[in-house]
């Protein structure tokens, strides 16, 4: 992404604004950040009810390709707060007008990377949902844009502040359930073949060419918006996209290690008949120094035969343990003398997550300067993995990760797949 393409700020008027969240927050206890929330749907509206009860917030500006979506934003805003946001359809005049300290970017994958190193230019601090990006390389211009303007930003992998996740990673790094020689991640849920839905003309209020941006211009279809983009490879990345992030997050957050070694999937569709073209099956092998990871799910077959149907078995020396989500931990001991350990989630709803204890994290980093506790680079590092296993399976073969420079060994092909060409006029994102 070049400047250019962006409406933005001096670089002296962005070095003085970037200042002032910081400045302000020490000097008045009651200062409230100019927050606006871009991709105003189901998610980005979970993030905004926790900004706005944090207090912390006035919220400016919403804004949505889809105003359909931004006018129950905004009549929510409206009961919840005094505030009185104005609303747009195109986050670049956003960003030049109300010149937001904070911004949340919540739409589809494939429109962060743009968005964020947008408001990072200008100098806002951002809370962007996972998965970081579309592509890898997109993740590196997005960690250099925050380091480059020295902004903190936030990813939602709100699982790194879930009270039973901690204890449970706590558990793993204690040594008590031996040495993991293993771990399994999966997500088992139901759905079946579907059925195709022809395609259509957009709904009146929604800006499909927007929608798509950088992503092909495809025909609009019901499936697809609101909040069926995740099964379209256009816009993101699958299961392993959406809800693998999370748990190779966990896995990264228990280990030392950085990234795998090698990697190898397979994906395929051998149930769904519907328009989606996300895989309903996939299997990865993730390789690393010191253990293996495995990941699985079907979009099919829900069942009660299984203990768990998300989630991550550590296998070690000592036993197995468990990592949940709705269902908490458990540790099954080797010794079964021992006695079975388990705790319970504490959750917020709706959806049973914990934006708010991130939130609050994410706002003690602005006050203190300092990285969040899901930083970008810890962001950069999940979505990676994730997007190694589609990217092999597109490749149709193993590939040999060099996580250090960011390349795939002796591969120039698969080596390309790390980035994707941008429909004109937008550019792919590109920040030294």
């Amino acid at each position: 992404m070049k400047r250019r393409n962006f409406i933005i700020q001096s670089a002296t008027a962005s070095l003085a604004f970037s200042h002032l969240p910081l400045l302000s927050a020490l000097g008045n206890k009651a200062y409230r950040y100019k927050t606006a929330l871009i991709g105003s749907g189901w998610w980005g509206m979970n993030i905004l009810r926790e900004a706005i009860r944090a207090g912390e917030s006035k919220v400016v500006a919403l804004c949505d390709v889809d105003s359909n979506q931004l006018s129950l934003a905004l009549e929510e805003v409206k009961k919840m707060t005094s505030d009185t946001p104005k609303t747009y359809r195109d986050f670049r005049e956003l960003l030049l007008k109300e010149k937001p300290e904070i911004v949340i970017v919540a739409t589809p994958d494939h429109w962060h990377p743009l968005i964020a190193i947008a408001a990072m230019e200008i100098g806002a601090n951002v809370y962007v949902e996972k998965p970081i990006g579309h592509t890898l390389m997109e993740g590196r211009a997005m960690v250099n844009a925050a380091r480059k303007y020295d902004r903190i930003v936030q990813v939602g992998t709100h699982r790194r502040v879930s009270p039973h996740n901690i204890a449970g990673i706590n558990f793993l790094k204690s040594g008590k359930a031996g040495k993991i020689g293993m771990v399994r991640a999966f997500v088992h849920y139901g759905g079946g073949a579907g059925t195709v839905v022809p395609n259509s003309e957009p709904p009146q209020g929604l800006d499909w060419d927007m929608y798509c941006g950088p992503a092909p211009l495809i025909p609009y279809n019901k499936m697809i918006h609101p909040k069926g983009f995740r099964q379209f490879l256009n816009f993101a990345n699958g299961q392993l996209g959406d809800w693998g992030i999370h748990w190779m997050d966990q896995i990264l957050w228990w280990t030392e290690e950085k990234y795998p070694k090698k990697v190898y999937s397979t994906m395929a569709r051998h149930i769904r008949q519907d328009n989606t073209d996300s895989p309903d099956t996939q299997l990865v092998n993730f390789e690393f120094e010191s253990f293996q990871v495995s990941w699985e799910h079907r979009l099919y077959a829900a069942n009660e035969a299984e203990k768990a149907n998300v989630g991550c078995y550590f296998y070690g020396t000592e036993g197995t343990f468990h990592m949940g989500w709705q269902d908490g931990w458990t540790f099954y001991p080797a010794n079964k003398n021992q006695s079975i350990i388990h705790q319970e989630p504490q959750l917020n709803k709706p959806d049973d997550q914990n934006i708010r204890e991130l939130w609050q994290d994410f706002l003690q980093s602005i006050k203190q300067h300092k990285r969040p506790i899901c930083d970008i680079e810890i962001g950069h590092r999940s979505t990676n993995m994730s997007l190694l296993g589609m990217l092999s399976a597109k490749a149709g073969r193993s590939i040999i990760w060099d996580g250090e420079k960011e390349v795939i060994l002796n591969d120039p092909s698969a080596n390309a797949l790390l980035r994707r060409e941008y429909r004109k006029p937008w550019e792919y994102p590109s920040v030294e």
